[in-house]
């Protein structure tokens, strides 16, 4: 007997250049996906998706949108093949994904929601002064507590960010919060502390400014009740609610994002199948660290989408 699914969306730093070209040129409805973010968004972004180049896709306000485009068309794949979740959550910007995929608000509105975001992100904070570090091996608990103090002895901002999975947790705030949070904590029993390649502190107290500008922008979207319920990144709790939902995304750019909660409240739920609908293995990689028992697939291909639709139709059967 088969337990629940969920679909999970990747977030920012799983873009390629090509990802979704192969669906693009054989699905109808994948197709229609990236001409829709094109036309809605008024940028040539499947040009940018299919072609690169690589820096200028990763620039925030190009990788969400182009993120959320590919993880879209691969999860519109699934679904006309008659595979649909009953929970699905995203990490960061994989949220917005899984909430479209929920129905709790429309592809347009979603593309055009994240696309704002990367930008309001970017001008958040002036280039070069946050910066974001993962730290591994490191009790939560102890990195909560060292963090804190930083910012109340410095006057530096730096906090918890991403708690991926056990050992995995990404710290963000000021270029100087985060130095002083990599010594401290590799004098504390920390493995590794490894300076990232962001454009800015993600989900710190750093983006209060983009979730202001962010906020008059979703007030001007429709947000419906979501027919599937979403994990919450902020709380880790499913929601479905239009206010809920529209509070908790305003949350979540500058609080933590906690992953691996969000994989225990699925397993809790009963999900014993987490299908990665969109590019890259990085959340299949931190779900087999919280949990070795679980099914996973990975959906970013015209290979893995028929893989993946036959093992599930034959679980199913």
């Amino acid at each position: 007997m088969m337990g629940k699914i969920a679909f999970v969306f990747p977030g920012q730093g799983s873009q390629t250049v090509g990802m979704g070209q192969d669906i693009y040129q054989e699905n109808e409805r994948a197709q229609q996906t990236f001409q829709t973010a094109d036309r809605k968004l008024d940028v040539a972004l499947s040009n940018l998706i299919f072609h690169g180049p690589q820096e200028e896709l990763t620039i925030t306000y190009n990788a969400q949108p182009a993120l959320l485009t590919t993880s879209y068309a691969f999860f519109t794949a699934l679904t006309e093949a008659g595979i649909t979740p009953d929970y699905t959550a995203g990490h960061s910007l994989g949220e917005y994904t899984a909430l479209a995929a929920a129905g709790a608000m429309s592809f347009e509105d979603a593309v055009y929601t994240v696309r704002k975001r990367g930008e309001f992100m970017e001008q958040a904070v002036p280039n070069k002064q946050g910066s974001m570090a993962a730290i591994l091996g490191m009790d939560r608990e102890l990195l909560a507590d060292i963090t804190a103090e930083i910012t109340e002895t410095t006057g530096e901002t730096v906090q918890l960010a991403n708690i991926n999975c056990p050992g995995q947790i990404v710290i963000s705030g000021t270029r100087k919060g985060v130095e002083t949070a990599i010594v401290q904590v590799k004098e504390k029993g920390a493995k590794r502390a490894l300076p990232l390649d962001v454009s800015g502190p993600f989900h710190s107290a750093l983006m209060k400014p983009a979730a202001d500008q962010l906020n008059e922008v979703l007030n001007d979207i429709s947000i419906v009740q979501a027919d599937i319920p979403v994990i919450s990144n902020v709380t880790a709790e499913p929601i479905t609610e239009p206010a809920d939902i529209q509070e908790k995304l305003i949350e979540q750019l500058y609080s933590p994002v906690l992953w691996e909660d969000s994989v225990k409240k699925l397993l809790d739920l009963g999900v014993d199948t987490f299908v990665e609908v969109g590019p890259g293995k990085v959340l299949g990689g931190l779900i087999k660290k919280i949990d070795r028992s679980v099914n996973i697939y990975s959906v970013s291909s015209l290979e893995t989408l028929a893989k993946t639709i036959e093992a599930l139709k034959e679980e199913r059967a």
